[in-house]
């Protein structure tokens, strides 16, 4: 028993790397910010991740990310701590996230450049066949036992650290610009970069999220092997700072 929940745990952590690695890399930095374009196979390829593993349909992720960034913490965010407080944004983030992401006038507003496909209707929408989808892989690849533990601890690896991108990152951490998100490398190390959160609140447009040299971004690893490997092309080649993070940018950046 106990070697089947070694197992689980460590195919459950796998697949949570693998599905922040797509939200990284594919939702937030591609599709949201357009830091880097993927190649269409690339591209439907991180879709398919995020289907099995999450059930997030991208037009909703994307219109509340860009939400949360027109309104950072302040009235209008979606899931700011400073408003709700860090806790409560830890324990009620879905339920923050599924309210916003169904508000027709935020999709309509802040994805309006992602419209309804059919691939759209006929599969990524429909979010409970893309996570059966995925449980029965699992549950293919392992036994049901292994299976059904690994998706259990996948959803709540994944959840608990998005969570926490949206909670402590913007309670706890570094703050080398002037914005209220902190760095903690820690959190980078779980969510495959997003823990280094001042940093992108300062060049929300850069596809690299480490500013410095003792940052460590994994996910920006997985963008220059696939840049490499010719299925995505980064937009910018240099730091986009905001106006704020400029005025308050520290020597070791510059």
């Amino acid at each position: 028993m106990l070697q089947t929940v070694i197992l689980a745990l460590v195919v459950g952590a796998g697949v949570s790397l693998l599905a922040n690695v797509a939200t990284t890399v594919y939702l937030h930095r591609a599709l949201s910010h357009r830091a880097l374009t993927l190649r269409p196979g690339a591209a439907q390829a991180f879709r398919f991740v995020i289907w099995v593993s999450t059930g997030i349909r991208p037009r909703q992720w994307v219109a509340v990310h860009r939400k949360h960034h027109a309104f950072t913490d302040v009235d209008g965010d979606p899931h700011s701590p400073v408003i709700h407080g860090w806790i409560r944004v830890q324990v009620m983030n879905v339920a923050m996230y599924r309210r916003e992401a169904r508000n027709p006038e935020t999709v309509a507003r802040y994805a309006k450049d992602l419209p309804r496909t059919t691939a759209d209707r006929l599969f990524y929408d429909h979010a409970l066949l893309g996570l059966g989808l995925g449980v029965a892989m699992l549950v293919a690849a392992f036994g049901w036992q292994v299976g059904l533990l690994a998706a259990f601890f996948h959803v709540n690896f994944y959840l608990g650290g998005s969570a926490a991108v949206n909670a402590i990152g913007h309670h706890f951490g570094r703050r080398p610009y002037d914005n209220s998100a902190g760095n903690l490398q820690w959190l980078a190390f779980v969510t495959a970069g997003e823990g280094l959160h001042n940093n992108h609140h300062a060049a929300p447009t850069s596809a690299k999220l480490a500013h410095r040299w003792f940052e460590i971004d994994p996910g920006w690893y997985v963008i220059k092997a696939l840049t490499w490997a010719r299925l995505a092309k980064v937009r910018l080649s240099d730091l986009r700072l905001t106006s704020a993070a400029r005025a308050s940018r520290p020597a070791e950046a510059a």
